[in-house]
């Protein structure tokens, strides 16, 4: 039987980066996602979890915690940028194989600046730069795959050249199915005006991995019509919690247990920044929430 597997991650407690006053210890976080029912996280901003193989595993082994998959960013339009991007997806992907994850999650870097707003870069990628990044993703797809058997799932984002609907049929239409599939993240592709359900059915193969999330069409409507970043949105409380916001989470976990795939489903509710006490009542409410919709493969272990 295939099962969709649930999961968390330090997203969901509020973490964005390796080190930040403002967000929960690493250690209070593998506590309190155990506590509430999951047993698979993901890794979250390279360096907020322990970076040594060994210990990494002991602290995840020690609370019956196991890892599903890392996440790294890629600019791999721009001139000159292989060596960066592989630098970093290296090292994530070395971690995340040793300690049993089998994915990592790509994503595009915005092309403003998520806290300030500034805008870095053109929104709209030339011909040239969209070719170079499709084609160096692939090559990426397939270095990750052969150096370290991890699968590369790319993460459509707001505020980057891979959030709207079109731009992520396009990409996969220009990308290797072989080495490079979909984390359908279905909070972004809400909050980016696209239909879950339709990228689902147009491309079920491509469905690699799921990011869970949901926005409150109010905030989204407000971010749209003023232009407001995406880091600002999320302050204004872009994203919330199920079931109070879109897209309805049962009939695109039924789709999903249509494909009659094994595949991740990791519950993602950006807080940045949040009190520490917020996220734990938040996590328990979202997972009984999603174990009572009723979808034969929902597993939670």
């Amino acid at each position: 039987m295939s099962a969709i597997r649930v999961g968390s991650a330090p997203d969901s407690w509020g973490v964005w980066f390796p080190d930040d006053p403002q967000q929960t210890p690493y250690t209070r976080f593998l506590d309190e996602v155990s506590g509430s029912g999951y047993e698979w996280i993901e890794l979250g901003p390279y360096g907020y979890l322990p970076t040594d193989p060994q210990q990494l595993r002991g602290e995840l082994e020690s609370r019956n915690l196991k890892l599903s998959a890392g996440t790294v960013f890629e600019h791999l339009h721009q001139p000159d940028s292989w060596d960066a991007v592989w630098s970093q997806v290296k090292d994530v992907a070395a971690l995340t194989a040793a300690a049993g994850g089998q994915h990592v999650v790509v994503i595009p870097e915005m092309w403003r600046h998520p806290s300030t707003g500034q805008v870095l870069e053109s929104r709209v990628l030339t011909l040239d730069q969209w070719d170079k990044k499709t084609r160096d993703i692939d090559r990426l797809g397939k270095a990750m795959f052969d150096e370290y058997g991890v699968a590369l799932q790319y993460h459509p984002h707001a505020d980057s050249h891979v959030g709207l609907q079109d731009e992520v049929y396009r990409f996969l239409e220009s990308t290797d199915p072989e080495y490079v599939n979909l984390c359908l993240d279905t909070g972004h592709i809400s909050y980016c005006g696209g239909d879950n359900l339709a990228i689902i059915e147009k491309y079920p193969s491509r469905i690699g991995y799921l990011h869970l999330k949901q926005v409150d069409p109010a905030v989204v409507a407000k971010v749209t019509t003023d232009d407001i970043p995406f880091g600002e949105a999320v302050k204004l409380g872009a994203m919330i919690e199920p079931p109070l916001g879109i897209p309805e989470l049962p009939p695109l976990l039924e789709a999903i247990d249509k494909l009659g795939v094994d595949v991740f489903a990791i519950v993602e509710q950006d807080l940045y920044p949040c009190p520490v006490d917020t996220p734990l009542p938040i996590a328990q409410r979202t997972r009984k929430y999603l174990g009572s919709c009723g979808i034969p493969s929902v597993r939670f272990n």
